[in-house]
C-alpha cells in the first residue's frame, strides 16, 4: 500500500484499471487468456485483417471492446444475451452484426485500434479526458457516439471511523483508492470543493493501492483497519457496506449524480468513411433499445452477464443472482432520453463537456498524462452527436421528456434534508460592495464560474446557501447583512441558471462560522487578512436526500 513511484503513475495513466474491471482481476480473471471456442475473453489482443466485407456484416462485425461492468448489460441484452449477435435479436433485427471483446486488461485505445481488435471500445468521460490527448500523440483520434451509463450511488468514499462524517472530516485522515480512476477523481473534486484550509487539503493522506489488487485490495485495506476511509464503486463498494462493521457512506455520485458518465468511444477512422455511418446509427440505436429491454427485465440483463463474462459467472455464484441485480440500483442505464439530457440537446447544461473539460484539470494537474505537453483538447470535440442527433430528430417525445426537470424538489424534503449534516461545504469569495448586499457583475460572473458548476455535478442534492462574515465590525448588522447576501445568490441562481428554490435553505452565518481562526491565521499558513477573506466567504452546503 505504498504510493505510487512515478513510473507506475506513468504505468496506470496509460493502462488503467477503471470501473468494475479491478473487480474482475481479483476474481482471477486476468489469468482467463485462453478462450473456449473461439470466444473473445479478457486480455486477448488480436490482430483482425481487413478482409473487404461491409463493415457490420456477419463476416466483418462491428468489434466493441468491453470490460465486465453491469453497465453494459443493455449492449449484451440487444445483441441476444451473446458476445457475437444472435438471430432474432435488436441487433439481428437491424441488419447489423456486432461483436463484444471483452478485455478487462483494458488495452489502450491506440492499441485496440490499431491492432484492428475492435472499431469502438468503453471509456468513463474522466478516463476518456486523459487518454484523448494520448491518443492524438500516437497519430490517432476517437469520439465518443453516446452515454451509455450514469453512476448514481456506484461510486462512494466510505469510512468505519465515526469522527469522519462529512469531506470535510478526511482532514488529517487517510483514504485508500486506486489512483486516476473516477472514484479518485470523484475524492480530488469532493476535497477542491470542501470547505478545507490549504493546510488541511494537503494533510489528506492518499494512500494509492496497487493498480492489480483493483478495487479489492482498496476494500482490504478498509477491512484490516490500516485507512480511515475508501473510495470504492460497486460490486466492492457494495460488499464492503454490508461487510465492515459501521462502514458509511459520506459522499457519492447517488448526489453528486452528474459528475461520472461511461460512454463509448469509436475510431474515427471508421466514423468518418460515409459508408459506415448507418451502422454507427444502428449500433447506437440498438443499444438504446437494449436499454429498454434490460430495464424492463432485470433478470435477463443478470442472466446475459452470467452468461457471457466469466467475472459475473464467478460472482454469480458467490453472491447469487439477486445480488447481481441489486448493483443495477447504483447505475442508470441511459437512454436517449437521458443522453439528451446529459448533451444538452433539451436545452440545459452539457453535464458531458463539463466533466470532460473538469477532469481534463484535474488529471493534468496530478500528472495523469503519459505525456504532460499533451494538446488539450475542447470537450466538443471529444463527441460525434451525429448519432444522438438523428434519432432526437426522428423522436419529439424524447426530447420533450428530456427538456423536463430531471429530479423534483419541495420544501418538505429540503428542510428534511438540511436537518443532517451536510457531506461538503463549499466556500465560494462573492463580493458585495461595503455594507451592500447587490451582486456586483463580478460577484455574478464568479458564481456562475465557481457555484453553478458545482451545483450541476450535485443534480440531486439540495443546498444551504449561507452568507458569512469576518469577526470585524457588529455581530448584529454581519448578521442581517450575511443573510441578505445569501438571498441575492439564491435569487440569482434561481432567476438566471432557473434552479428550483427550494433546493435552496438560506442562512446567515455572519462571524459565527469561521473556516479560518483568525486569533490563529498563522497555524494555517495564511495571513491575517487572508484568514478574513476566507471567512467572508458565501458557501455552498451540500445535503444528499
Amino acid at each position: 500500500m505504498a504510493q505510487a513511484t512515478p513510473l507506475a503513475k506513468g504505468l496506470i495513466a496509460v493502462i488503467i484499471i477503471a470501473a468494475a474491471s479491478s473487480a474482475a482481476w481479483h476474481l482471477g480473471v486476468k489469468d482467463m487468456i485462453k478462450g473456449k471456442d473461439g470466444k473473445a475473453v479478457a486480455g486477448q489482443v488480436s490482430a483482425r485483417p481487413d478482409n473487404g466485407a461491409p463493415l457490420g456484416t456477419p463476416e466483418n462485425p462491428l468489434r466493441v471492446s468491453l470490460v465486465s461492468f453491469h453497465g453494459y448489460a443493455p449492449a449484451i441484452v440487444a445483441n441476444g444475451s451473446s458476445l457475437k449477435t444472435r438471430p432474432g435479436s435488436i441487433y439481428s433485427k437491424a441488419g447489423l452484426n456486432v461483436e463484444f471483446v471483452i478485455q478487462d486488461d483494458i488495452p489502450t485505445l491506440a492499441t485496440i485500434f490499431e491492432s484492428g481488435t475492435a472499431q469502438c471500445a468503453w471509456r468513463t468521460s474522466d478516463f476518456w479526458a486523459q487518454e484523448q490527448p494520448n491518443l492524438r500523440n500516437a497519430g490517432q483520434d476517437g469520439r465518443a457516439v453516446m452515454i451509455v451509463d450514469n453512476t448514481q450511488g456506484g461510486d462512494a468514499i466510505i469510512t468505519r471511523n465515526p469522527a469522519i462524517n462529512t469531506v470535510e472530516d478526511l482532514a488529517d485522515h487517510s483514504i485508500a483508492l486506486l489512483q486516476f480512476t473516477p472514484s479518485h477523481g470523484m475524492t480530488i473534486d469532493a476535497v477542491d470543493n470542501s470547505s478545507m484550509t490549504a493546510r488541511k487539503k494537503s494533510s489528506v493522506k492518499y494512500v494509492y493501492i496497487n493498480a492489480e489488487e483493483g478495487t479489492a485490495g482498496v476494500r482490504a485495506a478498509l477491512e484490516s483497519g490500516n485507512v480511515d476511509a475508501a473510495a470504492l464503486w460497486d460490486p466492492d463498494l457494495a460488499l464492503a457496506l454490508r461487510n465492515v462493521k459501521g462502514a458509511k457512506v459520506i459522499y457519492s455520485t447517488k448526489t453528486a449524480s452528474n459528475l461520472i458518465f461511461d460512454v463509448m468511444v469509436c475510431d474515427t477512422r471508421a466514423l468518418n468513411q460515409p459508408a459506415n455511418e448507418a451502422v454507427f446509427q444502428k449500433f447506437v440505436e440498438g443499444w438504446m433499445e437494449g436499454v429498454k429491454a434490460a430495464r424492463a427485465d432485470h433478470d435477463t440483463a443478470a442472466n446475459a452477464l452470467v452468461q457471457t463474462e466469466e467475472f459475473f459467472g464467478l460472482l454469480g455464484k458467490q453472491e447469487g443472482l439477486p445480488f447481481i441485480k441489486s448493483l443495477f440500483a447504483n447505475v442508470v442505464w441511459t437512454g436517449l432520453e437521458d443522453n439528451a439530457r446529459i448533451l444538452g440537446l433539451a436545452g440545459g447544461a452539457n453535464h458531458y463537456e463539463r466533466v470532460y473539460q473538469r477532469f481534463d484539470e484535474i488529471y493534468r494537474r496530478a500528472g495523469a498524462l503519459a505525456n504532460p505537453n499533451s494538446p488539450v483538447i475542447a470537450p466538443q470535440d471529444s463527441f460525434d452527436y451525429r448519432f444522438i442527433k438523428a434519432m432526437l430528430a426522428k423522436n419529439s417525445a424524447a426530447s420533450v421528456a428530456a427538456a423536463k426537470p430531471a429530479e423534483t424538489f419541495s420544501r418538505q424534503a429540503l428542510d428534511e434534508a438540511s436537518g443532517k449534516e451536510a457531506q461538503v461545504t463549499k466556500p465560494v469569495t462573492v463580493s458585495f460592495a461595503s455594507g451592500s448586499a447587490e451582486l456586483t457583475k463580478r460577484a455574478q460572473k464568479t458564481i456562475d464560474t465557481d457555484m453553478v458548476p458545482f451545483i450541476e455535478n450535485n443534480g440531486k442534492a439540495y443546498f444551504e446557501i449561507s452568507g458569512n462574515t469576518d469577526a470585524t465590525g457588529a455581530r448584529d448588522t454581519n448578521m442581517n447583512l450575511s443573510r441578505a447576501r445569501a438571498a441575492a445568490v439564491v435569487e440569482y441562481l434561481a432567476a438566471q441558471w432557473e434552479f428550483p428554490r427550494e433546493r435552496f435553505k438560506i442562512v446567515g452565518n455572519g462571524p459565527d462560522k469561521p473556516i479560518c481562526n483568525e486569533a490563529t491565521a498563522a497555524g494555517e499558513g495564511m495571513s491575517l487578512e487572508e484568514c478574513r477573506a476566507l471567512n467572508r466567504s458565501t458557501r455552498v452546503a451540500v445535503y444528499s436526500r
